[in-house]
């Protein structure tokens, strides 16, 4: 049986009462790469060790294409309709990127419609796309479920769904029934975010989490990431601060000056289910006397904006990413659809898991592969 979000880390809640409050002080400086490295070591050499070693491969930036090599020619003329959460999440608005230039490349048209992070407009911008009989629709950055009846509208209309972050695993899904939804895997997202955080502090993090409870993926990675924290048992997770993605920009400035005065020294990193919520950061860590290059190190699990980029060459208030390659996944979505316009399947294909930090973030704004994935994909289109 496959296994949904709420198996996957139920496990997580009921761990929960394992997390350490607090923790004892730690210093830590700054490497020459910009990254951060503690001066103090604590009580899990082996779970750092093994750390290290899985921050190391996902830093690689060389990696080969493993995705499709094979597939069905490109489907004449066809119109895709973009169903955006919110193209204020800087993740969906760059898969949206990817679908569009995709689009461009094997002939098709595509149009974005902005749900604006609310679920009426969300529901009504599906009900629109309908209306229109595209060829397919793309649900991105929500959860199907709380759209189900337009959804089932969509499924009874013959319109083939693709979601990207729809539901919590890749591949297709039959409840919502969807062709296929494109994403990495939140667990290796997760633990590799703690991980990083592991490695880095040599095991001695104290730690903020920010997510957005009311979206089942944000709120199940974060508790993920709580998971894979307390491999380590001298690391202690602090805080857990549930503010919704559309409100980050208001609300964050005001939450990083609370934890501040709060939290003191034992704050030394914070993990995000998304860079958006360290947009606003500088100012309130400043104003605390804080440093851009300094403690708290923020780690973004995703999606990997090109603000979070910015930041982190800069160091500025951001030490690393968990990227998705969003270009890539707008690549992989249309030609999902094409598969399903030719009556195949889904490809299978999951992007692996990759860090952006000062040792490799170079004058990059974003985790492009340099893997060949356009040209991959239009020899298996014919374009």
């Amino acid at each position: 049986m496959k296994l949904t979000l709420a198996h996957k880390v139920g496990a997580v809640v009921a761990t929960g009462a394992l997390l350490a409050f607090g923790g004892c002080e730690r210093g830590s400086q700054m490497k020459a790469d910009g990254g951060p490295t503690a001066s103090t070591e604590g009580t899990c050499p082996e779970v750092v060790t093994a750390s290290e070693a899985a921050v190391t491969k996902a830093l690689d930036v060389a990696a080969p294409w493993t995705g499709p090599t094979s597939g069905p020619k490109a489907s004449g003329s066809k119109s895709i309709i973009y169903i955006a959460q919110a193209m204020t999440n800087p993740g969906v608005a760059g898969v949206a990127k990817g679908v569009q230039e995709a689009g461009a490349a094997i002939g098709w048209n595509v149009r974005i419609l902005d749900g604006g992070g609310n679920q009426s407009d969300i529901g009504g911008a599906i009900a629109q796309a309908i209306a229109q009989k595209p060829d397919g629709i793309v649900l991105s950055g929500f959860d199907p479920k709380t759209v189900s009846a337009e959804v089932s509208r969509a499924n009874s209309a013959g319109i083939p769904l693709i979601g990207w972050h729809a539901v919590a695993d890749p591949g297709p899904s039959d409840s919502p029934k969807l062709f296929t939804n494109v994403t990495t895997k939140v667990e290796d997202v997760s633990k590799i975010s703690a991980q990083y955080i592991i490695a880095k502090s040599k095991g001695t993090a104290g730690v903020v989490v920010f997510t957005d409870d009311s979206i089942p993926f944000a709120a199940g990675k974060a508790q993920m990431i709580e998971q894979g924290l307390t491999e380590c048992n001298s690391v202690s997770v602090l805080s857990k601060q549930n503010i919704p993605i559309p409100d980050a920009g208001t609300r964050t400035p005001q939450a990083f000056s609370t934890l501040v005065t709060s939290l003191g020294a034992k704050w030394t990193y914070s993990v995000a289910i998304n860079d958006l919520y360290f947009d606003n950061a500088a100012t309130p860590l400043r104003a605390a006397g804080k440093q851009g290059g300094g403690a708290p190190y923020n780690i973004g699990a995703g999606d990997g904006s090109e603000a979070a980029f910015q930041r982190i060459a800069a160091k500025q208030f951001q030490a690393a990413t968990v990227p998705e390659p969003l270009n890539e996944q707008g690549w992989q979505i249309v030609d999902e659809f094409n598969r399903s316009f030719a009556k195949e399947p889904a490809s299978g294909y999951v992007s692996p898991v990759h860090i952006t930090d000062g040792s490799n973030v170079g004058e990059s704004t974003n985790w492009d592969p340099q893997n060949g994935y356009r040209d991959e994909y239009k020899k298996i289109w014919g374009k």
